[in-house]
């Protein structure tokens, strides 16, 4: 994909990695490799999950390449760097990957590099995984995923802590408060993530998909308003979903006791 964003297809599955030493820095380069990517996930229909980690063993991500910054804004630039499809990191505004992406934080994720994991949809850390928001004492906030999603997964003085002070948050709080799904060995890490990724890609293409297209415009709806947004056919892959030949073989495949043969039509 890019120099210092790295894609391999491994059957259903899209694998990214960030590689930009020597910390995994987001910088101009780095966002649009992963723009690319993601948007390959998503348009693929050959791939129905996607990986995100990051090379090396102690950084994810650190976020937002400071030195790039730095450098832009001494040459008169501006603060926004996420014109491109997908926003900050090339996912944390694209708002139509339904694809599942499973964050493997292989360390360090700060800042935007945290946001990056909390846009994806199941997190592994490793042990030595931390997580901090040092936003506020650079000058700025953490305005691509961080204020809008912590405070609405965490207690809110828990979030606000964390968006004010910067203070660092290691795996195993990350555990408690379900901001990962689960902390494994640095050297299995992969090996989790590929063994969802692939148990997920089992699924019909379709339902995958409707599943995190529902969620995503219904999550902070009552119940009652979920289910007319459900019946009323605003949600376009469900109701394809719906119309499916895959709805058909899930359960014709279940009575003759063998495994389905999804399409994705």
């Amino acid at each position: 994909m890019s120099d210092v964003v790295h894609c391999e297809r491994r059957g259903k599955v899209l694998e990214i990695t960030i590689d930009n030493p020597p910390a995994n820095a987001i910088g101009r380069k780095v966002t649009a490799g992963l723009s690319r990517a993601f948007a390959t996930l998503r348009d693929d229909p050959h791939l129905l999950v996607g990986i995100v980690t990051g090379a090396g063993d102690k950084f994810f991500s650190p976020g937002w390449d400071l030195k790039e910054a730095a450098r832009d804004f001494d040459a008169g630039g501006a603060l926004e760097d996420d014109k491109v499809d997908g926003g900050f990191a090339g996912i944390t505004e694209m708002w139509n990957l339904y694809k599942p992406v499973i964050a493997a934080i292989n360390g360090y994720a700060v800042g935007g590099g945290w946001e990056i994991a909390l846009a994806s949809d199941i997190q592994y850390a490793v042990p030595h995984a931390t997580f901090f928001i040092p936003d506020v004492h650079m000058g700025f906030i953490a305005d691509a995923g961080a204020i809008q999603i912590l405070p609405r997964r965490l207690p809110h003085s828990v979030a606000m802590d964390i968006l004010l002070s910067g203070r660092r948050m290691d795996a195993e709080e990350a555990l408690k408060w379900g901001l990962v799904n689960e902390i494994v060995e640095a050297d299995d890490l992969m090996t989790r993530a590929r063994e969802t990724a692939d148990h997920l890609a089992e699924g019909g293409p379709l339902a995958l998909q409707a599943t995190k297209e529902a969620v995503r415009h219904t999550m902070h709806m009552s119940v009652p308003d979920c289910f007319r947004t459900l019946r009323g056919g605003g949600l376009p892959i469900y109701s394809r979903m719906l119309a499916s030949d895959d709805a058909k073989e899930g359960p014709r495949a279940f009575a003759e006791k063998r495994k389905p043969r999804f399409t994705g039509r």
